[in-house]
């Protein structure tokens, strides 16, 4: 990701990040990291539309049992590792992470940021053009 117009940075801030797909073997609904209490994750997941018709077998078996596989969505979670090109006294933190969902329809990703020292619910949009056959462009990456 790349941050620009940070006030204590003379360029583009570029942080490095890693991610986390639901798949209900590897990774669950329930963080159990980055200090997120498994209350904070349903909170969060809960704002997702999406998710709303998992809720009741999350709540059974934490998502165990979820078939993923023909589902319209996919769920992560990403979390920036590191800062590529400058210091920590940027002025900028990566002590959270974001609950994310990408729709396999239309191509948007939304998140919403966690990161108990920070305001709640903080919103990630993008939204993609669809280049005829080609997959989903972002403006700085593509998805393939």
């Amino acid at each position: 990701m790349e941050a620009v117009n940070v006030p204590l940075a003379d360029t583009p801030v570029v942080t490095f990040w890693e991610g986390e797909i639901v798949d209900a073997k590897n990774y669950t609904f329930f963080t159990g990291k980055w200090e997120a209490s498994p209350e904070d994750d349903i909170r969060h997941w809960s704002k997702f539309p999406s998710f709303t018709p998992l809720l009741s077998q999350i709540e059974t078996d934490g998502g165990k049992s979820v078939d993923f596989s023909n589902y319209a969505y996919i769920f992560m979670r990403w979390k920036e590792q590191y800062f590529v090109n400058v210091g920590v006294d940027c002025g900028l933190t990566i002590a959270g992470f974001y609950y994310v969902c990408f729709s396999c329809s239309d191509g948007s990703i939304s998140g919403y940021y966690y990161d108990p020292n920070s305001s709640p619910f903080q919103k990630l949009e993008l939204k993609c053009t669809n280049e005829k056959d080609s997959g989903f462009t972002f403006s700085s990456y593509e998805l393939q």
